[in-house]
Parts: structure tokens; C-alpha cells; sequence
């Protein structure tokens, strides 16, 4: 009878010996950095930027933090540091929206950010769920509660990825696990803090952004059994109230801090979509443009920049992989706008810009695909 309890005892505790050993593992290695910067082994980097950023922004140096969609992903942070002279930590998630964002920010204030640098579109104000209770982003792991602790620590993928830094720190092994990193089914495999998201130096950027895939996308869109998914989510009320909560509740918190905010030059094309499929979506986006501008122009730390009415940019489909996407070279003169101020909004014209934007937007014309035929 005896041997009858032995073997499930001793399972337990080689199963408990396992699990406070990977634990252990994990806080030793620290893949994530989150409770200090990487001493142990190299370190190495997640484009899973939703929970990287909780470890980023408490391994690294910075004083400015860079935020944004997936509008905003692929800037590279010594870009950023060149052209605005700042010390910047890029905290960009694709589709996230103001609450994730304002959260975000807010820890990196207060981790000593002074400057705040926020790529801002009517999406991030769609209804979703609270902060509290988001699936997709983890505050107790911001916050270090015990809970956000314990599930790093007894993170099984976590563990995993302790494992393969510590023998990717072994000399034989270093540079062929280096190598092979990106093919392997580990979340951190980028060396360079600066590659976090942002495309290959030697991306093809004529072939991913070109004309035909931005028309390719407008018809894709605008097609009748997809346009009412544009003004998905969109409710002008629900919007103000986000935008009062998460962006000016957060810069009001934090006068201290300066806000570079910028809508960025989404092509022609996304308007124009809404104004042929979708035009109370269209009116939805500019009525809230006009109160964002108002407001955030009345705030004394706030210099906001509206990118959107670029003709140059905006009308040249080739600048584009979508109606909204635009490419790495857009993405320098974004900065080079940005530290110039040349399409800053004046505070005693808030909306000259919008409505700029307006008049090309019902002027506009889609240009003619090969093929098609005079108008009779």
C-alpha cells in the first residue's frame, strides 16, 4: 500500500522540483528584461510589442517615447534619435487602440519619458474593452503585481525562451542559434532593440508599396459586401469620450511632459472610400477631427501636426502598400516634419488643414486603371 502513495508523491514533487526550476530559470535569464537589463546572456528582442514593451521600458534609456498603430511600427528608433534629436523608445503596437496606448505611455512618464511623441488616428477611439479587463495586454505585467510576476515566471513559454538564450550564450552555439533564431518558434530572436518591427534594410520598397496595390485595396474595401466594415465600430460620442479619457486625460495628468501628436498622411484613397461607401463614417472622422484639434490645440504642452492634407504625399498612390500604409521613405519625411513643425496646427485655425483635406477629398477623382475606357 505504501508504494501506492510513493510513486504519486514523488511525481508531485519532481513535477513541483520542474516548475520552481524553470521559475527559477526564467528570473536568472530574465528573457523579457523586466527586472533588469540583460546581464547573464545577450539579449535579444520580441516583435510581440505588446508585452516587449513592459520589459523595454524597464531595461532602456530614453526620454522621449514613440507611440502609434501599425502607421507608426516601422520607424527605426536611431531614426527617430537622428532626426529630433532625442534619446527614444519606440512603444508602437499594431491595432491598438487609446486605452492601450494612454496606459502604455503613462508608464513609460513614468519611468522618466519628457516627451511624448503620438502618431494619432479616429480609429484608436473605437469602443473596446476597459484597460482592467483588455485580453490583449497585460497591466498587471506593467504594473510587476504578483500576479503579473507569477505569470511570467511560471510562463512555460517563458521558460522556453530562457532556455534557448542561455545556450545561445554558449560560444560553439552563439552564432548558428543566432542565425537561426528567426525560424525557430522563439518569440525573441532580434539582436538590435532598433530592428523591433521595423523592415530589413534592404526591404524592396518598390514592390511593397506601388499604385496597384493601393487601387488593389480601394476595391477591396469599397467592394458592397465589405464597405459597411468602414465605419465598424466608429460612434462619434463614444469617440469624444475616448479621446477626452485616454489623450487629454493623460496629457492634462502630465504637464511636465511635452506632446508631439501627428495625424498621420493616410492616402487620399481611405477618405474617398468613406465618401463613395461609407459617408457617415466620413462625417464621423471629420466632425471628431475637429474637436481633437480644437481641444488638443487650447493645451499648453500639446504641438499637434496634421499630415493628411499632403497632396505630394497623400495623392501618390505609389507611396502606399494599402489606402493607409505608407512607406519608409514617407516615414522620413514624417520626421522631417515633425522636427521642422511646417504643418503644425495654428491654435487660432485648428481646422484650416481639415478643411483643406475636405475640399481635395470631394475633388478628388480616381484615376483611370489600363484598360478602361473614355467617359462618353
Amino acid at each position: 500500500m505504501r508504494g501506492t502513495f510513493t510513486h504519486p508523491g514523488r511525481l508531485l514533487l519532481a513535477s513541483i522540483a520542474c516548475v520552481l526550476g524553470a521559475a527559477a530559470l526564467t528570473f536568472a535569464v530574465d528573457p523579457l528584461q523586466l527586472f533588469r537589463p540583460s546581464r547573464l546572456v545577450a539579449p535579444f528582442y520580441s516583435e510581440d510589442t505588446r508585452v516587449q514593451n513592459a520589459g523595454l521600458i524597464r531595461s532602456q534609456s530614453f526620454d522621449t517615447a514613440f507611440m502609434g498603430t501599425s502607421l507608426a511600427i516601422h520607424f527605426r528608433q536611431s531614426d527617430i534619435d537622428h532626426a529630433l534629436g532625442v534619446h527614444s523608445l519606440k512603444l508602437a503596437m499594431t491595432g491598438s487602440n487609446s486605452r492601450q496606448q494612454s496606459f502604455v505611455l503613462e508608464q513609460a512618464i513614468d519611468r522618466g519619458a519628457r516627451r511624448v511623441i503620438w502618431q494619432m488616428d479616429d480609429f484608436i477611439f473605437v469602443d473596446a474593452a476597459g484597460i482592467e479587463t483588455d485580453p490583449y495586454l497585460s497591466v498587471d505585467l506593467y504594473r510587476k503585481t504578483t500576479k503579473g510576476i507569477a505569470s511570467y515566471l511560471f510562463s512555460a513559454a517563458m521558460a522556453k525562451e530562457s532556455l534557448f538564450a542561455l545556450l545561445r550564450s554558449i560560444p560553439p552555439l552563439r552564432a548558428p542559434l543566432t542565425r537561426a533564431a528567426p525560424y525557430l518558434p522563439v518569440k525573441f530572436a532580434l539582436s538590435d532593440v532598433d530592428d523591433i518591427y521595423a523592415l530589413p534594410r534592404d526591404f524592396d520598397v518598390a514592390r511593397g508599396y506601388n499604385a496597384e496595390k493601393t487601387l488593389a485595396a480601394f476595391t477591396y474595401i469599397t467592394s458592397p459586401v465589405r464597405s459597411r466594415f468602414l465605419g465598424e465600430g466608429y460612434g462619434y460620442d463614444a469617440m469624444v469620450r475616448h479621446f477626452e479619457r485616454d489623450a487629454v486625460g493623460l496629457i492634462t495628468r502630465h504637464p511636465d511632459v511635452s506632446f508631439d501628436i501627428y495625424f498621420p498622411p493616410y492616402s487620399i484613397l481611405q477618405f474617398v472610400a468613406m465618401r463613395d461607401a461609407s459617408p457617415a463614417t466620413l462625417k464621423i472622422v471629420t466632425d471628431l477631427t475637429t474637436v481633437v484639434a480644437t481641444r488638443l490645440t487650447q493645451l499648453p504642452n500639446v504641438r499637434l501636426h496634421d499630415f493628411r492634407a499632403i497632396k505630394d504625399i497623400t495623392h501618390d498612390l505609389g507611396n502606399y502598400s494599402d489606402v493607409i500604409h505608407h512607406s519608409p521613405v514617407v516615414d522620413a519625411k514624417v520626421l522631417k516634419w515633425l522636427a521642422s513643425g511646417e504643418y503644425r496646427v495654428d491654435p487660432n485655425k485648428p481646422t484650416a488643414l481639415l478643411d483643406e483635406l475636405k475640399a481635395q477629398v470631394e475633388a478628388y477623382k480616381l484615376p483611370r486603371r489600363p484598360g478602361e475606357g473614355r467617359d462618353p
